[in-house]
């Protein structure tokens, strides 16, 4: 018989040790910890010395403001803070680290020193976390200094989790950076071993993002600011040809805290669903701003999670704002060598960062601007089919030439020049040369009048004149048979001719110069794949995205200068035209100075 346990007290090292297992998982997580500390101080400087990955040495130096003399031994006490004292307080945090358990939490499982004077201070005072320990004078011009040494020494089963010094360096180092690029206001230097790693002064969001995240991805990327109400989005999405084959370029931000929130994530998903290739990762750096009493950021020990009181308007909010962003109907990747649009923008209109304001002595996050703009999707192209449209096309040499010089500088993509082996069209605008993958740029076209159709009243359908016979296994005619309803919804008239042939007798208007037969087999496999329910809703999507890729014009067809014409001005009308339904770039722009750099005028 197992021996009788009685119900007992633990003894308050244990209980801390168990504490600090929900806070500190290794040396970036006690980083972070001291690093929101010296934020919340007000620091304007702040380094960071590690070694050996953080587990033998943490220290920060930071020249904010300061602990008292007679509080340096209440701030290792667990539940000990001066950042809230009421449950107001707490259902407003307002401040990065709120719980009072962090420096308490290290201190049971390392050895902990802190160092600090305040400005007001004649000198510094130091503590040790030592049971009897008692402050001392020392010598700091004023701030506070905050050493980790030898993480785990006490519990030795712990530290066997480690991983090597250079894997949990990493981990320190993305904590650095996650924390930098939301407080560009501070300037941070990180050393290892002696050695420099990071080093970033003081600038503005922009800047700081380009040290964190690289130039390349500010120029691929847009800005964005849109505001609703007391909901404010802010930061850089980059565009779907910058994606990456992991998500390791994604920083969400709220209230100026680096979180991973799946309502959040998903928004983001759904808003770059249409544009990315394959099983490609977008980048983006953004920030949220709501009102401190609408999010729970108390959810998560290490504050990484929260929970937002209306998490349906938040969603959407981030969604349609990131949505609209990349729907503009140039969203192109740059031209090599010139500066992109969103460049141009991020460096006229650089979003604010939240400013940090003070109330009863705690920082807080408030907007300086509001934006100004709908957010509000914009208006799908006209349901003209290709053809139709390219018929009414007028060439520019029949008008008049005053008003084929307007029409030009009017047109972002110009007037075409030429077709390019059947592949690409060239055409001409006032920056220089428009390159233009026509099949692409066509194929994102139909789809985007394919969804518009199939929302407001269903797909239109063109009767063949000589129905399209094709050779069907009993599967497919007798799921023609069964979802005839469904396939005339999606404009499509199927019907067997013979125990093993079906007839298409009718097709989509937007998809007539496809193969019928291809459409007809493609669609039967997508709704026994699928079925109908899951075609029309969750699947759907793809489904017309491949039906755009077969319906759109193919390679090696020759068009006339109307026909090209009318392509570039339906993509100019065109949201998400800049990429097409499997993410890649439908154009690209060779300015007069790229095309002068090349032939070397001037030199």
């Amino acid at each position: 018989m197992p021996e009788t346990t009685h119900i007992h007290l633990l003894p308050d090292l244990l209980i801390s040790q168990i504490a600090a297992g929900e806070v500190i998982d290794r040396p970036a997580s006690v980083l972070k910890e001291l690093l929101e500390n010296a934020l919340d101080a007000g620091s304007s400087t702040i380094q960071i010395q590690l070694e050996e990955g953080g587990v033998k040495l943490i220290r920060v130096i930071d020249d904010g403001d300061g602990i008292a003399h007679n509080e340096l031994a209440l701030a290792l006490v667990r539940h000990a803070t001066s950042k809230i004292s009421s449950l107001d307080d707490l259902e407003r945090v307002g401040t990065l680290g709120f719980r009072g358990e962090a420096l308490a939490s290290v201190a049971a499982v390392a050895r902990v020193t802190i160092a600090s004077r305040q400005q007001a201070g004649q000198h510094a005072w130091r503590l040790s976390a030592e049971a009897g320990a008692t402050p001392e004078p020392a010598a700091l011009p004023f701030g506070t200094v905050l050493e980790m040494r030898d993480l785990y020494y006490n519990t030795p089963a712990r530290r066997k989790f480690l991983k090597s010094d250079s894997t949990e360096f990493a981990h320190c180092a993305e904590a650095v950076r996650r924390i930098a690029l939301a407080h560009p206001e501070v300037g941070f230097t990180l050393t290892h071993n002696g050695r420099v790693s990071l080093h970033m002064p003081r600038s503005d969001v922009r800047t700081r993002a380009g040290a964190i995240l690289g130039e390349e991805f500010l120029a691929e990327s847009r800005c964005l600011d849109a505001a609703a109400g007391p909901l404010r989005v802010f930061g850089y999405c980059a565009l779907p040809a910058y994606s990456r084959a992991r998500g390791d370029a994604q920083y969400v931000y709220v209230n100026g805290r680096f979180v991973r929130d799946k309502l959040l994530n998903h928004a983001l998903r759904e808003a770059y669903q249409d544009l990315l290739h394959g099983s490609r990762y977008p980048a983006f750096c953004l920030f949220l701003e709501v009102d401190p009493a609408t999010v729970d950021v108390n959810v998560h020990p290490q504050k990484t999670e929260v929970r937002f009181r209306d998490a349906r308007a938040v969603h959407q909010f981030v969604f349609h704002a990131v949505q609209r962003l990349l729907s503009g109907p140039l969203a192109t990747p740059p031209a090599p060598g010139a500066q992109t649009p969103a460049a141009h923008e991020a460096s006229s209109h650089e979003p604010d960062h939240p400013a940090r304001a003070t109330q009863a002595g705690r920082p807080i996050f408030v907007n300086r601007v509001a934006y100004q703009g709908s957010l509000g999707i914009r208006e799908p192209a006209s349901s003209h089919t290709y053809l139709a449209f390219a018929q009414a096309a007028q060439t520019p040499a029949s008008l008049p030439p005053a008003t084929a010089t307007i029409e030009t500088e009017a047109a972002p993509l110009g007037h075409a020049l030429a077709q390019l082996h059947g592949v690409y069209i060239l055409a001409e605008n006032h920056q220089g040369l428009v390159v233009v993958d026509m099949h692409a740029a066509h194929e994102r076209i139909l789809y985007e009048k394919l969804k518009h159709a199939l929302d407001e009243q269903g797909l239109a359908t063109q009767a063949l004149l000589i129905p399209a016979v094709f050779n069907a296994e009993a599967i497919d005619i007798a799921t023609a048979e069964e979802h005839a309803e469904a396939l005339r919804q999606l404009g499509f008239d199927l019907a067997p001719v013979g125990p093993r042939q079906l007839a298409v007798r009718a097709v989509p208007v937007l998809l007539q110069a496809a193969d019928p037969a291809a459409l007809a087999r493609s669609l039967l496999s997508e709704l026994r794949e699928h079925g109908v329910t899951q075609l029309l809703t969750a699947a759907r999507n793809e489904f017309l995205a491949s039906m755009a890729c077969q319906g759109a014009v193919h390679a090696r067809r020759r068009l006339s200068l109307a026909e090209m014409n009318a392509l570039l001005r339906q993509m100019e009308e065109t949201e998400r035209s800049g990429l097409c339904n499997h993410g890649r770039p439908t154009w690209t722009q060779l300015s007069m100075t790229d095309l002068d750099r090349h032939f070397l005028r001037g030199r």
